[in-house]
């Protein structure tokens, strides 16, 4: 299961109970060195050549499939740029709204941690990041 960011948490409710609406930005997946919490608080990768990867090809809604039971995964391929610096292990993931800076919205383990070394590349084939709500 994913994990809501204080955040979304917050704007959702105030979307159902409160009346308010919502009007998401982009979305961008990043990767972290460790839990970044709901309150978006763990440690991005830090590296020359890493940058958010944009999820979606020209609208938001054609990044993810659109849900069923709760449940939406990535529709196409997501390739981080190679590692430059030095090594570093990736534990999470999570999903922004923005390509640097803005909110996070969704967060989760790699099932499997990835070290990398200077040269190597993460990628997430299509359908392998599901984000789950229950």
């Amino acid at each position: 299961m994913s994990g809501f960011s204080d955040y979304l948490e917050n704007q959702l409710i105030n979307v159902t109970l409160r009346g308010s609406s919502y009007t998401g930005g982009g979305v961008y997946i990043a990767l972290f060195t460790s839990d970044p919490t709901d309150g978006a608080t763990g440690s991005e990768v830090v590296d020359s050549g890493y940058t958010r990867q944009r999820a979606h090809q020209s609208v938001a809604s054609d990044g993810f499939t659109a849900p069923s039971n709760g449940s939406s995964s990535n529709t196409r391929n997501i390739v981080f740029p190679a590692v430059v610096d030095t090594q570093i292990t990736v534990t999470h993931w999570a999903v922004f709204d923005a390509q640097t800076g803005g909110n996070m919205l969704y967060h989760a383990p790699l099932t499997n941690p990835k070290t990398l070394d200077p040269s190597d590349v993460l990628s997430f084939p299509t359908g392998s990041l599901t984000i789950t709500l229950s």
